[in-house]
């Protein structure tokens, strides 16, 4: 293993031991995101933030739309555009103030293209602190994919709060995450494309079945639902 691999494995090591992927409380919903309360419906949800159903269902992949549960992550603004404030009068718990809660920008280039590496809903979005990624729901054996063409150059499972993880390098700045796995399908070293099944989904390491995606930028963790194409 390299020394860079090293270094970064021991970073993602610091950030699991700080931030525990499955808290026993739900994270705040970040902007751009609301987090479903007992009793919701899409419409309810939609009139609330100024949005129409058919937009929430098209952003969240939702086929059925009177499928979400409570807990459950939504986007409710445009992706990729600017996330705007819930409206004052909403009656929902109290927002996390946005200028505390909000992650720095991310660059505004990204010298590839990702993919989504799985299909389920999100379940919890990036806020730079609690959750340095992107969490995916699924069921075991679901396939995880290459979010874009590179080499694997971790395969293992030595970061215990990670599980089975896999990073795949696509060029000499940007990495890509992908942990609690069920069974790891490439080794290190080799060379992966965009789409390619890498792993299949699973609990290692987390209370739940899911994927965690995380996008590293140089020494940088960045949302990946900015590069991500909308759903």
């Amino acid at each position: 293993m390299s020394l860079r691999t090293l270094i970064l494995c021991s970073s993602l090591l610091l950030a699991a031991c700080a931030t525990p992927s499955s808290p026993s409380a739900p994270a705040p919903a970040p902007a751009g995101y609301y987090r479903v309360q007992p009793g919701d419906t899409l419409y309810r949800i939609a009139r609330q933030n100024k949005q129409s159903v058919a937009n929430l269902a098209r952003w969240n992949q939702l086929a059925d739309r009177s499928s979400i549960q409570a807990g459950q992550l939504l986007r409710v603004q445009p992706p990729g555009g600017a996330a705007k404030p819930a409206p004052s009068g909403a009656g929902k718990p109290a927002a996390s103030k946005p200028a505390e809660t909000r992650p720095a920008p991310p660059p505004a280039k990204l010298d590839i293209k990702l993919q989504w590496p799985a299909d389920g809903a999100l379940i919890s979005g990036f806020d730079g602190n609690r959750n340095k990624g992107l969490d995916l729901a699924g069921k075991a054996g679901d396939p995880v994919r290459a979010a874009a063409a590179g080499k694997v150059i971790y395969a293992s499972k030595g970061i215990r709060a990670y599980g089975n993880l896999l990073i795949v390098k696509h060029n000499e700045s940007t990495l890509t995450v992908y942990a609690h796995n069920q069974k790891l399908l490439v080794q290190e070293g080799q060379q992966v494309s965009a789409g390619q099944q890498i792993a299949t989904m699973g609990d290692s390491g987390a209370s739940r079945v899911m994927l965690h995606f995380e996008l590293r930028l140089g020494t940088r963790v960045v949302d990946p639902a900015a590069y991500l194409p909308p759903r």
